[in-house]
């Protein structure tokens, strides 16, 4: 049970500090006039040099020795990678509100399916409500789309942000199945390098990847590396070792309701009624995800902890 407890507070960890991730970017922009794509690109490079600066500064850098693992830092980079190209493109033919909708919605259903079909996760009355209150309460915080989208911006739209649904969901189900040879920090790390010279490289294809460079330019870099990359993905991989990764789609809910009550401090982006039903509707499910029984198959609570 403690083990149980504490991955939980890793996965809530992750949710929240992520939802810092589109006030960080919108200061960003507003200071250096950096674009969506390259800002991605730039996060996940920036987390992946932080992370590995750290193991090797403490002495725990473990480079993988096994084809297999190896292999999961590669998947994890293309996931990375593919889901920072997939979302900011999904922004510009969709907007925001409806492109979250659709991500962020549509990784715990994917999740689910592949969990319930390979045995991990049963199905309970709580974990279905859990799901139906989190896909409402999305619908009432993203509200109504803009106006004037045509069919087929819609439909480009849509497509990209299930794929961007299906890279967070790869990263999820990676994480809930860990390799024994894969160290969460310094895997990521090599993950992070190579998704984000990767996100860069498709950035140039559609304009400039340059910024300009003041002393609060950099400090809003390195803070987005750091708070919403290098510490919620680790505390998310982390806390996928006792949970699910259904229970870790669900929790990373808090990122909207995050980035939503940033966007009201910071900005004065106060939200409406609805809205804010729609952010409590997401908190309900966060609670009672963690709240109620353990729904994944147990496993070896002996299992030895790598450090993040």
């Amino acid at each position: 049970m403690t083990h149980h407890r504490t991955g939980l507070g890793w996965l809530v960890l992750a949710g929240v500090t992520w939802g810092t991730s589109g006030t960080l970017g919108v200061l960003l922009r507003g200071e250096s006039g950096l674009a969506l794509l390259p800002a991605g690109g730039y996060r996940i490079l920036v987390g992946g040099l932080l992370i590995l600066g750290f193991v090797l500064l403490t002495g725990r850098l473990r480079l993988p020795s096994t084809a297999s693992a190896w292999g999961r830092v590669a998947a994890l980079g293309f996931a990375s990678g593919l889901y920072q190209v997939t979302f900011f493109s999904a922004i510009g033919f969709v907007g925001i509100a409806v492109a979250t909708l659709i991500t962020i919605g549509s990784t715990p259903l994917m999740v689910l399916t592949i969990e319930a079909l390979t045995g991990r996760v049963r199905l309970t009355g709580r974990l279905a409500l859990a799901l139906g209150a989190a896909l409402v309460g999305l619908l009432l915080l993203a509200g109504s789309p803009p106006e004037g989208i045509a069919f087929g911006d819609a439909l480009i739209g849509a497509g990209l942000s299930l794929v961007a649904g299906a890279s967070f969901a790869g990263i999820s189900l990676l994480g809930a199945n860990p390799d024994p040879d894969f160290d969460d920090a310094t895997g990521t790390g090599l993950a992070f390098l190579g998704g984000g010279a990767a996100v860069l490289a498709v950035a140039t294809l559609f304009g400039p990847i340059g910024f300009t460079i003041t002393p609060l330019s950099l400090v809003l870099v390195v803070a987005l590396g750091l708070v919403p990359t290098a510490v919620s993905y680790l505390s998310y991989l982390r806390g996928l070792r006792t949970q699910s990764g259904t229970i870790g789609s669900l929790v990373a809910l808090l990122e909207p309701v995050t980035a939503a009550t940033l966007a009201a401090l910071v900005f004065r982006e106060w939200l409406t009624p609805p809205a804010a039903l729609g952010a409590a509707l997401l908190l309900s499910a966060v609670v009672l995800t963690t709240l109620g029984p353990r729904s994944a198959v147990p496993r070896d609570t002996m299992e030895p902890e790598l450090h993040p």
